[in-house]
């Protein structure tokens, strides 16, 4: 069954992903900022599913935090099979005379606490032969939204390169890029995002399905629906210069 490790577990989808591996009978350890909440989580999760849950509080924009979770992925005693890189936040500011103490805590949750733990658990995992890292992108990564569009650009070119690396170790590496998912996401950034059709929405459980199958088939890229692989493509085939342009309109868009 193995352990998995997931971080920003008690919302969103690391709160799906908490849920769906323990069903389907894996151990965990879960990390976030909030210590009760993730107690209580780990609570319900051990009396509906039977399953061990280990609790980590820590901010991952701290760097002694984020040493304590790399420990915890390098340990050999009850191992870390899957690596589940998901916490993330939305910044919510421009970045031209914008808070750079907030932009600074966005990096060090969104790129630097990915690089250091996947860093943990490759050296782990690859000694053993075994084991899987997923890291959470968006299909953000193909825009030009701001540093969260830059941020989870990097989750996703760093994932396709560490997966390249992991070739015919027994290791896998896959980068998760869904579109808008119904989830505290949006609500908890302030966000106003009733003007988005139904359409363009996302269900947690689907999302977090779909990126569990990719693991299992090692797939580097998951873009779960057909709709927003169709997006994804043609973002990638846009020039630039329009991809540049849908983003000044969203920025605008935004500040109204």
């Amino acid at each position: 069954m193995g352990t998995a490790l997931i971080t920003g577990a008690t919302a969103g989808l690391g709160l799906e992903f908490a849920w769906q591996l323990a069903t389907a009978r894996h151990d965990l350890v879960l990390v976030a900022r909030d210590t009760e909440r993730l107690e209580r989580l780990a609570g319900q999760l051990h009396a509906a599913a039977g399953v061990q849950v280990e609790v980590l509080g820590a901010d991952l924009s701290d760097r002694d935090d984020v040493k304590r979770v790399a420990a915890r992925l390098a340990a050999t005693e009850r191992p870390v099979g899957l690596l589940v890189n998901n916490a993330g936040f939305a910044v919510r500011q421009r970045f031209v005379g914008g808070d750079l103490a907030r932009e600074e805590a966005a990096f060090d949750v969104m790129v630097r606490a990915v690089m250091v733990l996947s860093h943990a658990a490759a050296a782990q995992m690859t000694t053993r032969g075994r084991g899987a890292i997923l890291n959470v992108a968006s299909v953000a990564a193909l825009m030009a939204s701001g540093t969260y569009s830059a941020h989870k650009a990097w989750v996703r070119s760093f994932t396709e390169g560490l997966a390249v690396e992991l070739d015919g170790t027994g290791v896998t590496a896959t980068v998760l890029c869904p579109g808008f998912v119904h989830t505290e996401f949006h609500e908890r950034a302030a966000l106003d995002m009733t003007a988005l059709p139904e359409i363009a929405w996302l269900h947690a459980d689907d999302v977090v399905a779909a990126a569990l199958a990719d693991v299992r088939r090692g797939a580097v890229i998951s873009t779960p629906s057909v709709r927003y692989r169709v997006a994804s493509g043609v973002l990638r085939t846009l020039p630039r210069s329009v991809v540049r342009a849908l983003g000044s309109h969203r920025a605008a868009a935004r500040a109204r």
